[in-house]
C-alpha cells in the first residue's frame, strides 16, 4: 500500500458486470478532477487466443479439460503483483492491451502503426506519467497464491459479484453479443472453468474491502434458457463493507441518501438495482478524496510504502 501512490481494484468474474462499475469510477474521476492510470486484468493474461487454444487442446488431450484463463497457469500473476509494487513505489509501471474485438483492433494498430489481429497484445508501454492513482479493473486484483500476493499492495478493493446464476446469464448475452460466441461455446467455457473459479476467483471477496452484489427478483432458475437480462430496477444491491472501522461508513446518511435502502446487517446496506450507480459515487467518493488528501498532505512523504 501507498499514501502517494494509491492503488483501486475493481475485481469480478467474467460477466460480473465490472466494466459497468469501471463507468462509476470514471464519474468519480472526471468530477474530482483526478488523473488515472487504467490497466485492464485481460492485458495479464499469458496467452494470446490463438495461443490459448493451442495450449487448452494439448492439455486436454492430457486429460485435463479444466485450463482457462481463471487459473494461474494462464495468467502472468507475478506481473501484475510486480506492476503494483511499483506504482505504489514511484507511480511508474509498465502496460499493455488485450484486443477483445475488430474495432480494438483497428484503434490500437492506428496508435502503433502496424496492423493487429483480435486475440493478441498491443505491445507493452510506459503507464501515463503524473497519474493521482492506478485503477485496475479485471478478474484478479485480489489473487494470491504461491510466488504472488496482490492484495498487499492494494489500498481499496471492490468487489463485483452477482449471484451466480445472474452472472451466468450476463455473460451469454454478453459474449453471443459482442464477442460471437454461440450459447454452446459459452456454456462449454463456464463449466471448464469451474475449478478454477472456486479456488481463485471466490477467494478474492473475502479480502475484499466492500462487495457489491446485485440480486435479481425475477426467476433466474435456468441460466442457460434464452431469455433478457433482468434490469436493474428488477434487482437489489447487496453492499457489505468487510471492515466497517476502516473506512467508517455513515449508514445513516447513506440510507438518508439512498432512497429506498435498508441495513440487513450491521455491516451490509442493501439498495434498490437501479440505484447502483449512485451508490457506488456515495460510497466510493468521499474513500477516493481522502487517499487524495493523505497523498497530498505535507506528512506524506513521512510514510514509507509497505513494500520498498
Amino acid at each position: 500500500m501507498s499514501v502517494n501512490h494509491p492503488i483501486v481494484v475493481v475485481t469480478g468474474s467474467s460477466g460480473a458486470g465490472t466494466t459497468t462499475v469501471k463507468s462509476a469510477f470514471e464519474h468519480i474521476f472526471i468530477r474530482d478532477k483526478i488523473s488515472a492510470a487504467y490497466v485492464s486484468g485481460d492485458s495479464f493474461h499469458r496467452h494470446t487466443r490463438k495461443e490459448f487454444e493451442k495450449a487448452a487442446k494439448e492439455v486436454e488431450e492430457q486429460r485435463n479439460s479444466h485450463y482457462s484463463h481463471f487459473g494461474p497457469e494462464s495468467n502472468n500473476f507475478g506481473e501484475l503483483e510486480n506492476l503494483f509494487r511499483q506504482y505504489g513505489k514511484d507511480g511508474t509501471g509498465r502496460y499493455r492491451h488485450y484486443l477483445h474485438n475488430n474495432l480494438e483492433a483497428r484503434e490500437h494498430g492506428k496508435r502503433f502503426d502496424f496492423k493487429m489481429k483480435v486475440g493478441e497484445f498491443t505491445p507493452y508501454e510506459p503507464l501515463p506519467a503524473d497519474t493521482d492513482i492506478l485503477f485496475y479493473e479485471g478478474l484478479h486484483g485480489m489473487v494470491r497464491g504461491k510466488g504472488y500476493d496482490t492484495p498487499k499492495h492494494v489500498d481499496l478493493a471492490i468487489g463485483v459479484v452477482p449471484v451466480v446464476n445472474l452472472e451466468w446469464i450476463q455473460k451469454i448475452h454478453r459474449d453471443r453479443s459482442e464477442r460471437g460466441y454461440s450459447k454452446t461455446e459459452v456454456i462449454d467455457t463456464i463449466l471448464r472453468r469451474m475449478p478454477d473459479y472456486v479456488h481463485h476467483i471466490t477467494p478474492q471477496f473475502s479480502r475484499t474491502d466492500i462487495n457489491f452484489q446485485r440480486v435479481a427478483t425475477v426467476d433466474t432458475s435456468n441460466p442457460f434458457i434464452d431469455r433478457d437480462i433482468p434490469t436493474l430496477d428488477e434487482s437489489f444491491v447487496v453492499i457489505r463493507f468487510r471492515d466497517v472501522n476502516k473506512f467508517k461508513p455513515d449508514f445513516s446518511y447513506l440510507q438518508s441518501t439512498i432512497r429506498g435502502s435498508f441495513m440487513s446487517r450491521r455491516n451490509t446496506l442493501v439498495v434498490p438495482g437501479g440505484k447502483m450507480g449512485m451508490a457506488m459515487e456515495v460510497i466510493v467518493g468521499p474513500i477516493i478524496q481522502d487517499m487524495l488528501k493523505k497523498r497530498n498532505s505535507p506528512r506524506s512523504n513521512e510514510i514509507t510504502d509497505q513494500d520498498t
